[in-house]
């Protein structure tokens, strides 16, 4: 307690140096805080998003569909099972039908995926009741960023050619009925939505899908000849990968922060010793043992991170409790990147985050303050009195 006391008095009596090292510290706090929330707020928008817009419960893929080969479209596609009919009657499932087409918007050619979707379906978030709406003899919809990529806009009409199963090329007029907004390119990007039996008639494939989406279920998925079921561990293989490369690049800052403060409180422990030799030699001297003097040094240097936690504290909650509510705003639009993301961002802030963040903290900087205070044990007090610690 002596102890104790007696770092606090030093702690209290070093005035600005305390505090230029507390705001560091408090800053570091934060900031730590601040971005590994925002990372763990957009990778759970992200999953979130394509659950509600693609994911769903989980896809049952005909076994010849490979979504990195666009060429193996035109033959990825098989008549629904009678197992998945049953589950699409009570609502439970959905079906999608794929094929490559090109669009040509205002004279410009756009190769584009074509995808049927059931009208009355609601599996996913996509409005695919605008395609029930109107006369249009082929009612179609678009997303946001393929409507900027393309020009089109709700009530265009755009020529659209198709190959159908036979290798035969077809052409039709298809009427925009809506333009969707989504954070999710995986519904979006160069490609146009129409009814399902539309395009079964189409390409000559009737009663036949791509993929099935199921909604969520707790029951077991059933095994189905011809078809694959991916869950949603499967869907996410690429999500998560990216999210890996981004905690890795997150670690990266969260590193260079910590070692920013630690270099602030190693600074001002070796500052301390090098001023108060006379200081530590008139302990010694009084009787405190040499460990007692180093316990001394690094309790102080430990009390800056605990005054930088409270103060980061008064400031940094208001602060990132505004913007876990509010979210962030990006400066430039995201549209792009090929990934779920929201042009406003929700940071998520969780308790194990910020007492983590606090004790990795607090145990790194009681380190760094036993480090340089180490050279204290070898000292000899009558040099020490004199002002020299060789």
């Amino acid at each position: 307690m002596v102890i104790l006391r007696l770092a606090v008095r030093n702690i209290i009596g070093a005035g600005l140096r305390t505090w230029l090292s507390v705001i560091v510290l408090s800053l570091s706090f934060v900031i730590i805080i601040w971005h590994k929330g925002l990372l763990d707020g957009w990778d759970r928008q992200a999953i979130n998003d394509m659950i509600k817009w693609e994911v769903a419960g989980g896809q049952y893929w005909n076994s010849k569909f490979d979504p990195y080969d666009p060429l193996s479209l035109a033959e990825a596609h098989g008549t629904i099972p009678f197992q998945m009919e049953e589950l699409i009657d009570k609502g439970d499932a959905t079906a999608f039908l794929y094929t490559q087409g090109t669009i040509y918007p205002k004279g410009r050619l756009q190769s584009i995926l074509i995808k049927g979707i059931d009208p009355d379906q609601s599996i996913i978030d996509l409005p695919s009741e605008e395609l029930s709406k109107g006369d249009a003899e082929i009612p179609a919809l678009i997303g946001m960023n393929m409507s900027v990529s393309s020009g089109l806009k709700k009530g265009d009409l755009v020529t659209l050619r198709w190959r159908d199963r036979n290798g035969a090329f077809d052409a039709a007029r298809v009427y925009i009925n809506g333009v969707f907004q989504t954070n999710v390119p995986g519904v979006d990007n160069s490609q146009i939505w129409i009814p399902l039996d539309k395009l079964q008639d189409m390409i000559l494939t009737p009663g036949e899908a791509t993929i099935i989406v199921c909604r969520e279920r707790d029951m077991a998925y059933p095994v189905v000849e011809g078809w694959v079921f991916k869950s949603r561990d499967d869907l996410f293989v690429d999500l998560n990968k990216i999210i890996k490369s981004k905690t890795m690049a997150g670690l990266i800052i969260w590193a260079i922060l910590l070692m920013v403060a630690m270099l602030a409180i190693f600074d001002t422990q070796v500052l301390s010793i090098f001023r108060r030799q006379r200081e530590i030699g008139t302990y010694v001297a009084l009787g405190m043992t040499r460990r007692q003097v180093v316990s001394l040094f690094t309790i102080e240097g430990t009390m800056h991170s605990v005054l930088a936690a409270f103060v980061g504290a008064a400031y940094g909650i208001p602060l990132l409790s505004m913007q876990a509510t509010r979210g962030i705003s990006l400066p430039v639009s995201t549209k792009d990147y090929g990934l779920a993301m929201a042009e406003k961002l929700f940071p998520v802030y969780s308790l194990g985050l910020v007492l983590g963040t606090v004790l990795i903290v607090l145990l790194v900087t009681t380190i760094v303050s036993y480090w340089p205070s180490r050279k204290i044990a070898k000292m000899r007090p009558t040099e020490a009195l004199r002002g020299r610690i060789q």
